[in-house]
């Protein structure tokens, strides 16, 4: 089966038509990048220590990336607040890797990033309570 980058889950997500079929698309592709999305985006015990908006970051061509989400998502610990690996760097280490992050990914990917991290679902009608169903155990009443 192909590997899908989050943004293209999230697409096939938006235009799935019933609830049911939205749920889906979720359990269909459930990789690690995007339940990491999805609990920080709606999970609240996740606060990101970053600040909050559109970080001024330069966009690659969707032909030029050099990495993907699926391999940068494991850097998230270090711009959640309150975790050792994120509180250890000084706010500007910290935003630049997160700059980074997003230079090096797809731009669809980047936007869902910098949605991620201001608390907004990245598609039209993904909510707290359809992740929740789609994934029981990601994030917590």
């Amino acid at each position: 089966m192909k590997k899908y980058e989050v943004f293209e889950i999230l697409n096939k997500f938006e235009e799935a038509k019933s609830r049911k079929d939205k749920i889906s698309v979720l359990r269909k592709y459930d990789i690690m990048p995007l339940r990491d999305v999805l609990q920080g985006t709606f999970d609240d015990n996740i606060v990101w220590n970053l600040p909050e908006g559109e970080p001024p970051y330069k966009p690659q061509r969707p032909e030029s990336v050099p990495s993907t989400l699926l391999k940068q998502h494991m850097k998230f610990k270090f711009f959640v607040k309150g975790l050792f690996d994120s509180e250890k760097l000084k706010p500007l280490k910290r935003e630049s890797m997160f700059v980074s992050m997003l230079e090096a990914i797809h731009p669809e990917d980047a936007k869902v990033l910098v949605s991620m991290i201001n608390k907004n679902p990245p598609v039209k009608g993904l909510t707290k309570k359809i992740v929740q169903e789609a994934y029981p155990d990601l994030i917590p009443n």
